[in-house]
Order: C-alpha cells, then sequence, then structure tokens
C-alpha cells in the first residue's frame, strides 16, 4: 500500500446507506464455524501481504474463516461511519490510513474496546507492539484498535546521479542532506531535483525535516510551536532551499514526488517501504539509507500506521480479537515483512536473523525506535493537517514569508486543537 493521508470525511447517512447496499459485510456462523468480515483500503504493492496473514489464519484455525474486502481508502470514509453505527457493517476494520482516524468512531461508541491481551500466541502482546501506537490508539484507559501495519520512512538515492555528482556516499548528517540535495540540483530543477519533496496528498515528509532542524509543529499540550524561532528556522531553511535553490518541485503531490524520482528526475526522496518495488521495476539505481541525524546529533524520523479495530456491534467479539492476536503474532508479522519489506510492527523481532539479512526491510526496521508519529493524539489531527500545515508549507515554499505564514497557522492549529496558552 501506498499509506497516504486520506481525511476522513464523514458522509450523508442517507449516501453511505446506498452504498453499503452493495458490499457491506456481516458476519455470521454456518455449521459451527464463525465467519468474519475485515474492511481494508491496502490496494497496493503490499496488498498480498495481508491476503496472506488472513490466509493463513484461516489455514491455522478450522473454527473461524475470515474474508477480506480490499477498497478505497476514501470509499471506506464514506461508510464506514454509518455501517458501524447502523450494526451492518463489517466485524473488523482499518477505517483509514490515518491513525488519528479512530478517534471519531471513538466518540460515537462505535468500536469495541479490546480487552484479550497480555503475553503468549494467541493474546495481543501490546508490549511489544511498535513505539507510540498503543498510547495512539487508548482513550480514557481503554484501548480500541492494534497497528495495522507500521513503516518508518528512509531516504532513497539514485546511485548512477550520485556517482554522476562525485559524491560517494549518501549523507549521513542534515548539513549533508542539505548540501547534497543542492549539488545534485541541476539546471535550477530542469534537468534533476536534488530532492523530491511532496506537501499534500501524502504523508507527510516536511515533519522530519522540521525535527532534523530543532523544530516541531505542536507541542505536549497540543499548542502549536511553528511560529517560536525554533519552528520558524526550521521551516526556513528548507524553504530557502526550495524557493531559491529548486532544491524540488513545488505543490507535488505524495504520487508525483513518486514518480519524479521513478523517472529519474530526482536523484533523493524521503520514502517508506511500499516505494522500493516500484523504484526498482522503474530501473533506478536504487540507494536506501538511514535518514541522516539531526542538528542535535540524533535519529529521528516519521513512524506511520493505520488502525485496525472491531465493531462496537460485532456478534464475534472474541474471535475477532483471536484474529487481531494473530495479524499481530511473531509468526505473521516476520511473514508479512519478508514478503513486503515492511519494518515488522513488533519491537521483538528487531534481532531476527531472517529480517536482518534482507537489505530493504533492515534498514526500515533498524529506524523503529527512533521513530515518531505524525501528530500523535492531538486533537482534530486530521483537520490540523490539512487546514493548517499543508496549506502553511504550501505558502512558504511559494514564497509568502515564514513568520507571516506560521502566525496564521498557529491561529488555525491552536483553535482546532483547543489549546489554551
Amino acid at each position: 500500500m501506498k499509506i497516504r493521508r486520506s481525511l476522513v470525511v464523514a458522509a450523508g447517512v442517507a449516501a453511505s446507506m446506498l452504498a453499503l447496499t452493495a458490499c457491506s459485510g456481516t458476519s455470521g456462523t454456518a455449521g459451527g464455524k464463525v465467519d468474519l468480515t475485515v474492511w481494508t483500503g491496502f490496494t497496493g504493492g503490499d496488498r498480498p501481504g495481508y491476503d496472506t496473514i488472513v490466509k493463513d489464519f484461516n489455514a491455522s484455525h478450522p473454527n473461524i474463516h475470515v474474508t477480506m474486502n480490499v477498497q478505497p481508502w476514501d470509499t471506506i470514509a464514506q461508510k464506514l461511519p454509518s455501517a458501524w453505527l447502523t450494526g451492518q457493517g463489517p466485524d473488523i476494520a482499518a477505517p483509514s490510513s490515518d491513525p488519528n482516524a479512530i478517534a471519531q468512531y471513538v466518540k460515537t461508541n462505535s468500536v469495541l474496546a479490546i480487552t484479550d491481551t497480555g503475553s503468549g500466541d494467541t493474546k495481543i502482546n501490546t508490549d511489544k507492539l511498535a513505539p507510540g501506537t498503543v498510547k495512539e490508539f487508548t482513550y480514557d484507559g481503554k484501548l480500541y484498535a492494534v497497528p495495522a501495519n507500521f513503516a518508518t520512512l528512509s531516504l532513497y538515492y539514485n546511485k548512477k546521479a550520485f556517482a554522476a555528482a562525485g559524491i560517494a556516499n549518501p549523507p549521513s548528517t542534515v548539513a549533508e542532506l542539505q548540501a547534497d540535495a543542492k549539488k545534485l540540483t541541476l539546471n535550477g530543477g530542469q534537468t534533476q531535483y536534488g530532492l523530491s519533496l511532496a506537501d499534500n496528498q501524502t504523508i507527510q515528509m516536511w515533519p522530519i525535516l522540521q525535527w532534523l532542524e530543532g523544530g516541531d509543529i505542536v507541542d505536549a499540550k497540543g499548542c502549536s510551536v511553528v511560529q517560536t524561532s525554533a519552528g520558524q528556522k526550521s521551516l526556513s531553511t528548507w524553504s530557502d532551499l526550495v524557493v531559491q535553490d529548486k532544491i524540488s518541485p513545488v505543490g507535488q503531490t505524495g504520487a508525483q514526488a513518486d514518480s519524479l524520482f521513478s523517472a529519474g528526475k530526482a536523484a533523493m526522496e524521503i520514502n517508506g517501504p511500499w516505494a522500493a518495488p516500484g523504484y526498482k521495476s522503474a530501473g533506478i539505481d536504487l540507494g536506501i539509507a538511514k535518514v541522516p541525524v539531526g542538528v542535535d546529533g540524533s535519529s529521528v524520523t516519521l513512524g506511520s500506521t493505520a488502525p485496525l479495530a472491531i465493531s462496537a456491534k460485532t456478534k464475534h467479539p472474541q474471535e475477532a480479537q483471536e484474529f487481531l492476536a494473530y495479524w499481530t503474532s511473531k509468526t505473521a508479522q516476520e511473514k508479512f515483512s519478508l514478503q513486503t519489506g515492511f519494518p515488522p510492527l513488533r519491537t521483538d523481532l528487531a534481532d531476527d536473523a531472517k529480517l536482518k539479512a534482507d537489505p530493504t526491510v533492515s534498514i526500515f526496521t533498524s529506524q523503529v525506535p527512533d521513530s515518531r508519529l505524525y501528530l500523535p493524539h492531538v486533537t482534530n489531527a486530521t483537520q490540523v493537517d490539512a487546514n493548517a500545515y499543508v496549506p502553511l508549507i504550501g505558502q512558504i515554499t511559494r514564497g509568502t514569508s515564514v513568520a507571516s505564514a506560521t502566525a496564521d497557522a498557529a491561529k488555525t492549529i491552536d483553535s482546532l486543537t483547543g489549546c489554551s496558552k
């Protein structure tokens, strides 16, 4: 899949119900076998990995049969709210590629609190899940989802372009990354861009750039910090590189940024493991490296996940939790990682010999301990992204002053998060 941030838009109930008549899934019991339905939006190149989890679960659980219905994220966002409210939806679903989306389903009492946790193969081992994911899906002390996957972002680079520029190795520090991006930009980007950046309809790359420069978006209280001196500096450094040095096109979607790198017209891109197969099939002489260390000498990258939750109205809560336990198990996750290139969502697979031997998986897995989620548990996080952060990046990369743009963004962020300073 391409984990691209989707806006969770609640469609009208009437429209949703019309759509449900075509493909709503309901659970049942036939011949002593429990039937469970799952909706996911994993339509990309990693889809076979999720199919394998379901296939293997069905083979090893003769009394339960799971059917996974894969459809676009926007379709799920339109249908699922009313489907779960009326009890006509699936037993289990990944509601969105946006982890913050689970909050709206908690508010409407649409998801089941997960209680079958603990140690062992038949339990959901919450203490072994990737950093921040349990906290992200916990509200008022109750867990309402598990990570459907976990991915980190790494630095993809074109070895041929590096060699032509006389650069022997990928950058290891943020200063080297900036210098290389300038050196690899040829003819103001007309021939080649140094770094392909996306700022909309994408998994966010810009927060990583800010973190590397010592900035951030919000503080622990959810209050904006983009307008602070550190926030402005972290943004102006990169906006100057885009506006003045033309290291990247402006206004790219995630798909456009990917296409630019695939076409050999950009020397670097920050992206997740789902992108590797496409780059290789495009004939890129591909290198993958860890995101360089920041100005404080520490490593940081963005961690991404999608929630997997159970309907509050499922008739089979025990079996549904048994499926989540299998999905997040060591056996399923090792196989999934080897098949898709994703790092495992379990921390106790970090030293797995098979995964360490895989050059793609090992790079992304090595960054799991240093990963950060984007706007974790921030009130109205999806709206903060769409209405404040994306417009902010769009403005400063088109020449609006960072001071002015961040002042406006801060007002929007604080109004959305309810921040009281």
